[in-house]
């Protein structure tokens, strides 16, 4: 089988074109080809299928099998291998997800190769119930929720994916590891949930890094990187346009006031191509 290994700054997947729908043996698939001592390595599996609703579809299966509702870095790499590969000639194009429907995607071309994607995210999900938490809230912002023995604050929201946004001193050397797994299982999430810690530089910047449920830390997260934006202005810390800094580089992130859509720009890049016997 060939495969195409991608990245969207650092978050990065293992593509497939070709298939109809979803393989039965997904989930094992991806336990096995994202080991990156015995497998290809990659945070997640990417299948790009056939869509009665929009252009594509795409699946995300997690290193651990689990699927993923959505995920910002994946889409961005499912629109550049579309565009690249020819199997489009659009630079608008749609998208459908799991947990988010379907998606606008706008194309920045240069020398017939996608250089930058803009996703319409569509509105972020703010009552506690949809999220899912176990919290009857309107919106969850600064809640208090304690783990291992220490307590945080956290705001809650959903990109069509469940997101726990917590502030920190500094977001860029917080130990990941002793908190994340802790925090993405808490009973305060049904589904478990993506943990965000974050840093507010300015009003316009913003240090985030995260834990990603299924995954554990990544270079970086789209939809959490759309999350911590929209935590920020709910806890009134940024404005609605600002810049997301991860490990893996900088997203641009904007929540517009005149549809409500979260609208995230950012690079995705092809890595190399292989066969898997």
């Amino acid at each position: 089988m060939e495969f195409t290994k991608m990245n969207g700054l650092g978050n990065d997947f293992i593509v497939w074109f070709g298939h109809q729908d979803l393989p039965s043996d997904a989930s094992e698939l991806a336990v096995r080809l994202c080991d990156r001592h015995f497998g290809i390595g990659a945070d997640g599996l990417v299948y790009i299928l056939p869509s009665e609703k929009a252009d594509f579809c795409m699946r995300i299966i997690n290193s651990d099998g689990s699927e993923a509702e959505q995920c910002g870095n994946a889409i961005r790499c499912a629109a550049k291998y579309v565009y690249d590969r020819k199997h489009i000639n659009r630079e608008q194009i749609t998208i459908e997800t799991l947990g988010a429907g379907v998606q606008q995607v706008e194309l920045t071309v240069e020398n017939g190769l996608v250089r930058m994607v803009k996703v319409d995210m569509g509105e972020p999900i703010l009552e506690g119930l949809k999220i899912p938490t176990t919290l009857d809230l309107s919106s969850v912002i600064n809640e208090p929720i304690e783990a291992g023995g220490s307590g945080f604050r956290f705001t809650a929201v959903s990109m069509g994916n469940p997101h726990c946004v917590i502030y920190v001193e500094d977001a860029p050397s917080f130990d990941l590891e002793a908190w994340g797994s802790k925090l993405e299982c808490h009973p305060l999430f049904p589904k478990k949930t993506n943990v965000e810690f974050a840093t507010v530089r300015s009003r316009k910047h913003i240090d985030m890094r995260v834990w990603e449920r299924g995954a554990g830390p990544t270079l970086a997260c789209g939809t959490g990187a759309c999350a911590t934006l929209v935590a920020s202005v709910l806890n009134g810390y940024s404005d609605r346009h600002a810049i997301v800094s991860l490990k893996g580089g900088d997203l641009d992130i904007e929540w517009s006031e005149d549809d409500n859509h979260i609208y995230m720009t950012g690079p995705a890049e092809i890595v190399y191509e292989g066969r898997l016997f």
